[in-house]
């Protein structure tokens, strides 16, 4: 194994089907490097919970998830897009193992608190990951597909934030590379895209509102990534098969890189 990456598939970043195959046709092509799939998918969640009459509200940028929605939202994330995912990149040739962070106790987790000590419902905090499952997949040559949907001690079903559920499993797992592809190219700080940044340099833009919304929730995962020992951590979107490789051989992946220190590299 000399790569062994994480990617973090948000609900937008694929296009349908051609998008999955062009990953499929870039993993059959670098197999010297181990992927594990990690996917979101919270526009679906909102029609499912809509078309159900329930109402979605978000604090902290955070679903809040109650006992009549942790149903509908598990059948969705762990259901029709885990399935869809798996069986697009398996049409293409790709041998998958479907899982959830339920499978083998992959991610346990306990009730998330609001900024302001406030219940989320059914929303949890990754407290403890054990990615044996995760390993044997990648032992056997499956590539694993993750649902994030995780469990208490008491076996309760909770939602769980894709990106933390990735950065987690990626510094557990002991990944090389952390990848987020999303429906932006990357991070900009003026009319530039950033190609790399420190943990440090990111931070001040945060500070100084160059980074805002959305970006904000996702570099904190990223630093909860970095500062789990994953050398480096990208936001980009996807560029077609040959998006795979670059990262392998690290050769001017579009989009940003961020690393822990300026001589992570």
């Amino acid at each position: 194994m000399s790569s062994r990456i994480l990617i973090k598939i948000g609900g937008r970043a694929f296009d349908g089907e051609d998008g999955f195959k062009q990953l499929a046709q870039a993993i059959k092509k670098n197999p010297e490097a181990e992927v594990i799939i990690v996917h979101g998918g919270g526009a679906e969640i909102s029609q499912a919970l809509k078309a159900a009459g329930r109402e979605t509200v978000f604090v902290d940028g955070m679903r809040v998830t109650q006992a009549e929605d942790i149903k509908i939202v598990e059948s969705v994330l762990s259901g029709t897009i885990n399935a869809r995912i798996a069986n697009w990149l398996s049409a293409n040739g790709v041998r998958c193992r479907r899982m959830s962070g339920k499978t083998q106790g992959l991610m346990r987790v306990e009730p998330m608190l609001t900024r302001g000590g406030k219940s989320m419902g059914y929303v949890g905090r990754i407290v403890e990951v054990n990615p044996q499952a995760v390993l044997d997949a990648l032992a056997q040559s499956e590539l694993p597909v993750i649902s994030p949907i995780s469990e208490d001690a008491g076996r309760q079903s909770y939602n769980v934030n894709a990106d933390s559920a990735a950065a987690a499993l990626a510094a557990a797992a002991h990944c090389t590379d952390l990848v987020f592809i999303t429906d932006v190219p990357g991070v900009i700080a003026g009319s530039e895209m950033q190609a790399c940044l420190t943990v440090e340099q990111a931070q001040t833009l945060i500070a100084d509102g160059t980074i805002k919304g959305g970006m904000v929730a996702k570099m904190e995962s990223v630093f909860e990534a970095l500062a789990g020992r994953v050398p480096r951590v990208y936001i980009i979107q996807w560029q077609g098969p040959d998006t795979l490789r670059r990262i392998v051989v690290q050769d001017s992946v579009p989009g940003t890189c961020i690393l822990s220190s300026a001589f992570d590299k």
